[in-house]
């Protein structure tokens, strides 16, 4: 038995472990299906977007541009390999000799466009929302009031 499955079956006995208190705790599991599904998608687009353009990138270091930890990047990097998203290549160019290139697969191409489409569509959604949410708050203040507002956010 591998490290990565081995990786997976605790992963996956921890996520039911997780589900079964978000079902006591929330007693809305769905949503907080639905919102971890949201996560588990967004790191995976970034690190297969990561991974197109740095193939050779250490786990230390993708965990670093991704924003989880090291393990946890194991564990994700784990799961693409399973779903045959990436491959391992060996990195000719490093010393030593104990590090892969994470090399995207045609099937991982297409996932990653998927991810993409799905991505831009959520964060438009979420904008057009934090548009709208923005001008009918901005409605209860000053112009002058909006106009330095306006003047902060821009200086930041």
């Amino acid at each position: 038995m591998s490290d990565c499955s081995i990786a997976l079956q605790r992963r996956n006995l921890y996520c039911s472990f997780l589900s079964d208190r978000e079902y006591i705790f929330n007693g809305d599991w769905r949503a907080m299906t639905s919102s971890r599904d949201t996560l588990r998608e967004d790191v995976h687009f970034r690190v297969l977007r990561i991974l197109d353009a740095h193939p050779e990138m250490s786990q230390r270091d993708l965990a670093k541009a991704v924003g989880i930890s090291t393990g946890g990047i194991h564990y994700v990097l784990c799961a693409l390999l399973e779903k045959g998203l990436i491959k391992l290549g060996k990195f000719t160019a490093a010393e030593d000799r104990r590090r892969h290139a994470y090399v995207l697969t045609l099937r991982g191409v297409a996932e990653r466009a998927r991810l993409t489409r799905r991505f831009l569509s959520r964060k438009m959604a979420e904008y057009e929302a934090l548009r709208t949410e923005i001008i009918e708050v901005g409605a209860d203040l000053t112009d002058s009031d909006l106009a330095a507002l306006r003047a902060e956010a821009k200086a930041l």
